[in-house]
């Protein structure tokens, strides 16, 4: 089976469009979506249904922060900017896509796979998964051969060899990585809507269970358009920036 592994699409339906399309291309039999499809983008509604049709399909999907936060009162310490796209995104979505939201489970667990936004060890502290430190602790609470997360909008894996030691690499988009099945794994794709790694490029990946492989993607899309739509909806302007310049 071929799995496509999309995170942190962030109300971007430009860019979710153009990874979707992408993964069709790539013969993929399912899908998993590893959390935070609302929040900073102009398009929460359309992302939200998007994932929940795949879902009704068959789909895998997490609940990320972003989601986490719009479903529930507003903390206090959390910034005006976020506050405003929170309270914003509530009114663009119905109660079908909230319900959806709020009942997302925050890990799930299939096979030999464990799918979860931020990191398995306590999944409700969203911790960034940053280094071989903090991935080594996600994989140890995992107990899984290979755990596919986000939330730090940038590609990235890790692996931990059976005799303990860490290990990282930055994969390059395009190129096929073959996993050896002694090992553990942590698989980050990179963010669909908003990567922040200096490239605007959408980030996704491809795992192979049969040949046991995973490639990461880079997909183009028209962050332009993207932008425009953040401003337009009056959204604060240092989102569609971020759109524009990949940080």
């Amino acid at each position: 089976m071929r799995l496509a592994l999309l995170t942190d699409l962030h109300a971007n339906r430009e860019a979710v469009e153009a990874c979707l399309a992408h993964a069709e291309g790539q013969r993929v039999d399912q899908y998993a979506f590893t959390g935070d499809f609302v929040g900073y983008g102009a398009d929460p509604a359309w992302v939200v249904q998007t994932v929940m049709d795949y879902v009704g399909r068959g789909a895998v999907a997490v609940q990320g922060n972003h989601d986490y936060s719009v479903t529930r009162p507003v903390r206090p310490q959390m910034h005006a900017e976020a506050r405003e796209v929170i309270e914003w995104t509530r009114s663009q979505l119905d109660s079908d896509q909230m319900g959806f939201l709020a009942e997302l489970p925050l890990t799930r667990k299939h096979g030999n796979a464990f799918f979860v936004h931020a990191s398995a060890w306590e999944p409700i502290r969203w911790e960034y998964v940053t280094g071989v430190e903090e991935a080594e602790r996600s994989l140890k609470a995992s107990r899984s051969r290979i755990v596919f997360s986000g939330h730090v909008h940038a590609p990235a894996l890790y692996r931990r060899a059976d005799d303990g030691r860490m290990g990282s690499h930055v994969p390059q988009a395009g190129r096929r990585i073959a996993l050896q099945p002694q090992h553990q794994y942590l698989v980050l794709p990179g963010a669909v809507g908003q990567p922040r790694d200096q490239n605007n490029a959408a980030c996704y990946a491809v795992f192979d269970d049969e040949d046991r492989s995973i490639t990461y993607f880079r997909v183009p899309y028209d962050h332009g358009a993207a932008a425009r739509k953040v401003i337009a909806a009056g959204l604060p302007i240092v989102f569609a920036m971020r759109l524009v310049e990949g940080i």
